[in-house]
């Protein structure tokens, strides 16, 4: 793939700085300069110290991904929300995983995405998830079709710039109309897979604004501001509301809904391939809006 930027500093800089400023890493770097990629300057190939002087050209040529074979291929159907060159947006499903595990192996979102990759006959069919979810949490997942913009999704998470934006359905009712959670989050000791409030846990920050009340239960739309394993409905547990049909954390069920009623509704994020910020939106799944009385949207 080819990746072009205008040097328009006015003063002398070596290349492997303006790439660096458009976000490419040096682990990148190293697959281009050993793996069969390119750097050119007005399409003549440099190194990436080649020192410029203001008004080049510069391009980047990444090398072909090696699939991994170890991922296997599902013909089942993904929904897509958005599909450019560099990134693709997925509606996961509540009861499919993100990723494969033992119990897991052929069938989640990633298995079903190398398949949607091999039936375009995309020439990289190398699967990035950048964004995961539980596998009873239904809503947008994101995807990076190649190892550069994978990169760009990783630097905007570590510096908490992408937005997601959550709708979930709490147990009790809420009495402020916004608020905020704010408590570290670790492994509870009895288990491999549940989460917990803890002293020792990593700092983690949940906000939360009401939507609707109703009978027994709020509907609050949900803001991420650290993304921790089961965060949203560690914190709701722990301040006494956990999510409807959440039976790991004590969620009281509801025959309307048959898991936790948790929805990652809207994602944005900066995309440097385009220039602008991108907003993705998943409509409610029926068994939320089956649970809440509310219009799809």
């Amino acid at each position: 793939m080819r990746f072009t930027w205008t040097n328009t500093a006015t003063s002398p800089m070596k290349v492997k700085t303006l790439l660096s400023a458009h976000g490419v890493t040096r682990s990148l770097l190293k697959k281009v300069k050993y793996h069969g990629g390119a750097i050119l300057v007005n399409e003549l190939p440099v190194l990436a110290i080649h020192v410029l002087t203001g008004g080049e050209t510069v391009t980047m040529v990444t090398p072909d991904e090696i699939g991994n074979d170890h991922l296997g291929v599902s013909g089942l159907p993904i929904t897509i929300l958005y599909e450019d060159r560099d990134y693709l947006i997925v509606n996961k499903p509540a009861g499919v995983a993100s990723v494969p595990a033992h119990r897991l192996p052929d069938n989640t979102l990633a298995n079903r995405v190398k398949g949607y990759y091999r039936a375009q006959h995309y020439t990289n069919e190398v699967v990035h998830i950048t964004t995961r979810l539980d596998r009873d949490t239904s809503g947008i997942v994101l995807f990076a079709k190649h190892h550069f913009a994978h990169s760009i999704i990783d630097h905007q998470l570590k510096e908490h710039a992408m937005r997601k934006m959550y709708l979930a359905v709490v147990s009790g009712v809420l009495a402020e109309d916004h608020g905020w959670l704010d408590q570290p989050i670790g492994r509870a000791p009895e288990s491999f897979i549940k989460r917990t409030v803890t002293p020792d846990g990593r700092a983690s920050l949940t906000e939360y604004w009401v939507v609707k009340r109703l009978p027994g239960m709020t509907v609050v739309r949900v803001r991420l501001h650290t993304g921790r394993t089961h965060q949203i409905r560690v914190h709701f547990a722990h301040a006494g509301h956990p999510l409807i049909g959440d039976a790991l954390y004590g969620g009281p069920l509801n025959p309307a809904i048959d898991r936790q009623a948790l929805h990652c509704m809207q994602l944005q994020f900066y995309d440097p391939f385009i220039e602008q910020n991108l907003t993705t939106f998943a409509p409610l799944p029926a068994d939320i809006v089956r649970l809440i009385g509310a219009e799809p949207i």
